[in-house]
């Protein structure tokens, strides 16, 4: 008796996956993890830029505060500086201890020394200005303006501007 055994496919000894099957499967694999590298690359870079904006949000809001500290030398002008110019030495009357005779002049310069102070070494490249503009009602607008260098994000130098009523 012989019996014949039934076999439904018609390649009788296929088994297992081709080489080619594998090296589609390599391929396609890999270009996925590149994508997926590409995604994480550019992760880093948004998340790099985001924290250098909201340290530059955090240092506007700083001397922000500082000026309403000290508000009728900010409304006066003692403040204002511009991008480039360095701020001028601390007084070493400004210690902070009981026998202080810190002026608030001196207070605005020590303010603005410490504000570039902290903008260059926060910032790649950091750097900024105050000015202020007088408008209705005797009101006086200051504007701030926090510029640094994000080469790493997308654009090289990034202005913020913020304004405040002093």
């Amino acid at each position: 008796m012989n019996r014949k055994t039934y076999n439904p496919s018609p390649f009788k000894h296929t088994r297992g996956f081709s080489l080619m099957e594998i090296l589609v499967t390599v391929i396609v694999l890999s270009i996925g993890l590149l994508g997926l590298a590409g995604l994480q690359l550019s992760s880093l870079k948004y998340n790099h830029s985001a924290y250098l904006r909201s340290q530059a949000t955090f240092l506007a809001n700083d001397i922000i505060d500082r000026m309403h500290a000290n508000r009728n030398i900010a409304r006066a002008g003692s403040y204002d500086i511009a991008i480039g110019a360095a701020a001028a030495a601390a007084p070493g009357n400004c210690n902070g201890s009981v026998t202080d005779t810190c002026t608030p002049a001196d207070m605005a310069t020590l303010d603005l020394s410490d504000w570039k102070t902290r903008l260059s070494a926060i910032l790649p490249g950091g750097d900024g200005s105050i000015s202020r503009t007088v408008g209705a009602n005797d009101q006086i607008l200051a504007t701030i303006t926090i510029q640094w260098d994000d080469s790493r994000g997308e654009e090289a130098v990034i202005q913020l501007p913020m304004e405040s009523l002093i």
